[in-house]
């Protein structure tokens, strides 16, 4: 909470939401408008008044999104977290399916690093206005594939 002072007890505008949280005050729209913030409160003027509750979901959905869940698995997180249907083993599974997706996606970028490497070593780096790697872009079928 250093140098963001709620607006009250434990009060935030958005905006002091956004800094608190460094989410985007757009993001926060649609994380609210999906469901997977609650609507909060509003003033009598109509503003909307954000409580410490918020802060901790929000820090979970941006903690979540830093770690590649999709808004889906996000969803199913916080149906533990709600006391929803979802339990502990289940959130274990997803995780876990989660873990082999990452790794999957690991090896992707390395054979796209692999290919990307092996065509720019085809170039000469010169003024010649033959290019290997523009010509292997245009290729139908690449020598690797990805």
């Amino acid at each position: 909470m250093t140098g963001l002072p709620p607006n009250g007890a434990g009060t935030y505008s958005r905006g002091a939401l956004s800094k608190r949280t460094g989410c985007n005050i757009e993001t926060i729209r649609y994380y609210e408008s999906i469901g997977l913030m609650p609507e909060p409160p509003r003033t009598q003027s109509g503003h909307r008044v954000y409580a410490d509750g918020h802060v901790k979901r929000l820090t979970f959905i941006c903690r979540c999104r830093e770690l590649g869940f999709s808004l889906r698995e996000i969803r199913s997180l916080l149906g533990l977290v709600d006391g929803g249907g979802s339990s502990c083993a289940e959130v274990h599974a997803l995780t876990l399916d989660h873990v082999t997706d990452v790794q999957r996606k690991i090896a992707d970028l390395r054979r796209m690093e692999r290919v990307l490497s092996d065509m720019a070593a085809q170039c000469a780096d010169d003024e010649i206005p033959d290019c290997p790697i523009i010509d292997a872009l245009f290729e139908e079928k690449p020598h690797r594939e990805l």
